[in-house]
């Protein structure tokens, strides 16, 4: 096994090293197609080693190929405005491959939509709950089943299908990691009601949305993207190609019997990183030399700390909880160089989404995931953080968190020469709120911190060791930041309950 562990870490970190460059380098000018290429190289040198499925390692790589290709064909850039939409073109295309090939599935999506339909209760209410912000900050796609989330709702109601289990999750799967469409539960009902509908016009006008994502995909969300304004590219002409440059690998991964739930998700978390995490918008924040620092501190001491564990793993499972505990580590790290910690941001942050629901009624379902996210990162970095603090007392030896047995290796954040010399980026005299104020940049988009090309990467090789097992959505409480520290929200989760 210690051939898989020093492969999911060579590749992870390759993934993440590819991004980081290329936008250390590009930061500030125009982003082209063309500088995702080095992701793109990077994930074409995965192969299957061991008892890994090749068909599931062939998802990645050919998702990755064909979103690259299309896009260059397509276009030469993604204005910012079109760019979080690009890793979700290509969960309904291989859906609509499902759909075709085995008919069996597509009778339980039938049977689904009809339950839709008559989960007008259930859908009313919990539309209604995120339209008011009663959840508190959530994260309306999130990949497990917290409260206010679309993988939640899907959930239940698929409680009340009599479809095979399999399919159950392979549906609820579609639309967690798998990001069928771009629609966030409660889209719509929040509009028609701003807009003066009755409840009851705007609850149906809700289920149609629903129904719809799942009964014709690409329509969907051909449709969400003309009502949106997409501008940089023909989405039809992209999942009509797609569609077909997938169908060989998706035939392959059924001939394997991989489970459907990650058949739908493998191909859409690998694409990302291509225009939408090396994208304009990611060379733009990346100008402040701060948050680029925070960036390269932190993805180094995810290199250090997996590097130096290489030989201590016990299961594949510990190089992913590592590589995410030890970010978690890093920002909270960061963050207490300033004299702010989790406790106090979850705070700020969750005053502010109240504030901000009424500023903001018809906001977008999504509008506030991200903050959700690094709430969480940081949370699960301060308990790590506040033990080491315990363990150190007053000794002169470095703050060492450690996840499990494994030490976290925060040398990097002090070694740093932006990060500790912030007063090269302020007033020199009063230079104390410097890093905290990139942070909270990065607290819109922390995908390079949680970060996601590596968990993306690290998934891929998980699953093609346990293809017959859903990857997503994950069946785990998260601790969720909010629900612990200021939300009372844990017994609304569907953890337990997952299909």
């Amino acid at each position: 096994m210690e051939e898989i562990y020093s492969k999911m870490v060579n590749e992870a970190m390759a993934a993440q090293w590819a991004d980081v460059n290329i936008i250390k380098e590009k930061r500030g000018h125009e982003f082209k197609i063309k500088h995702a290429k080095g992701y793109v190289d990077v994930a074409n040198k995965m192969e299957a080693v061991g008892n890994q499925d090749p068909s599931v390692i062939k998802l990645h790589k050919d998702s990755i190929n064909a979103h690259f290709d299309i896009l260059s064909e397509l276009t030469k850039t993604v204005r910012p405005e079109d760019d979080p939409f690009v890793e979700h073109y290509q969960t309904p295309a291989i859906l609509e491959i499902l759909y075709k090939e085995d008919p069996e599935f597509r009778k339980s999506v039938e049977k689904f939509i009809q339950t839709i339909e008559k989960s007008e209760a259930l859908i009313g209410k919990e539309v209604l709950r995120r339209y008011g912000g009663f959840y508190g900050p959530t994260c309306v796609v999130d990949f497990a089943l917290i409260p206010g989330s679309t993988s939640n709702i899907v959930n239940r109601i698929l409680k009340n299908v009599d479809i095979p289990i399999a399919h159950k999750q392979a549906i609820l799967a579609s639309k967690s990691w798998g990001m069928n469409t771009s629609y966030g539960f409660g889209e719509k009902f929040t509009n028609a009601i701003e807009a003066g509908k009755s409840l009851n016009e705007a609850i149906k006008e809700e289920i149609e949305m629903i129904k719809f994502i799942y009964d014709r995909p690409i329509d969907a969300q051909a449709k969400l993207m003309d009502d949106f304004g997409h501008e940089s590219f023909d989405v039809r002409k992209y999942m009509g190609e797609y569609k077909k440059k997938m169908e060989p690998a998706v035939a392959a991964a059924m001939e394997s019997e991989v489970h459907y739930g990650n058949i739908v998700t493998i191909p859409a978390y690998c694409v990302g990183d291509i225009a939408h995490h090396v994208a304009q918008s990611t060379f733009n924040m990346c100008k402040d030399d701060v948050v680029m620092g925070v960036i390269e501190a932190v993805s180094t001491v995810m290199d250090n700390t997996l590097r130096s564990n290489l030989k201590n793993f016990k299961s594949e499972y510990e190089v992913l909880s590592l590589a995410t505990g030890s970010t978690a580590a890093a920002t909270e790290c960061i963050l207490e160089l300033d004299g702010f910690n989790a406790p106090t941001v979850v705070d700020l942050l969750t005053k502010r989404f109240h504030n901000y629901v009424q500023l903001y009624p018809t906001r977008g379902a999504a509008a506030e995931l991200h903050n959700h996210d690094f709430m969480d990162m940081i949370y699960r970095g301060w308990k790590l953080i506040d033990k080491a603090r315990r363990v150190k007392n007053g000794s002169d030896a470095p703050i060492t968190p450690k996840i499990g047995n494994f030490k976290v290796d925060l040398d990097p954040i002090f070694k740093n020469e932006v990060i500790m010399n912030p007063q090269r980026y302020a007033y020199p005299a009063c230079a104390i709120t410097v890093r905290f104020s990139a942070l909270m940049r990065l607290a819109d988009y922390p995908c390079l911190l949680t970060s996601e090309p590596v968990t993306a990467t690290m998934m891929t090789n998980i699953i093609a060791l346990h293809k017959e097992t859903p990857g997503a959505p994950a069946r785990v409480c998260k601790d969720c930041a909010t629900a612990c520290l200021v939300d009372f929200r844990h017994q609304y989760c569907q953890y337990r309950e997952a299909v």
